[in-house]
């Protein structure tokens, strides 16, 4: 009887994991250089985020079909050589129930379309 009630629970459970990308208990914090840090979570949407539904809404979209927006530019990547200035930002914490440490910057065309994909969880930065 016990398990006809975990059914329903386990159920909605990973449908929400498959519509946020998130697991329960997963939590991000976005430390932005210059002094500004926010906490994010998404399941349910909370934290001091600013735009947290939006970044929420971003990450969803951005970890479809098991792909990771947290990733490094790939090895061996041709960028562009421009310089989208000083802006940095390091996003830790948990994501899908894996471990997260990120470190974002603009210091080419590759870093730049990077931080611009991650936009909201990151600040908008004009290069």
């Amino acid at each position: 009887m016990a398990l006809r009630r975990l059914v329903p629970l386990l159920t909605a459970v990973s449908a929400a994991l498959l519509v946020t990308g998130f697991a329960p208990g997963d939590s991000l914090t976005v430390r932005v250089a210059g002094g500004s840090t926010y906490t994010l979570k998404c399941s349910p949407v909370g934290g001091s985020h600013p735009s947290a539904g939006a970044a929420c809404a971003r990450l969803a979209e951005l970890g479809g079909g098991g792909r990771d927006p947290f990733a490094p530019v790939a090895g061996g990547s041709l960028c562009t050589m421009q310089y989208g200035g000083t802006a940095t930002a390091r996003i830790t914490g948990t994501w899908q129930g894996k471990r997260v440490n990120a470190v974002f910057d603009r210091k080419n065309g590759c870093e730049i379309s990077r931080w611009r994909a991650l936009e909201p969880v990151l600040p908008s930065a004009t290069s």
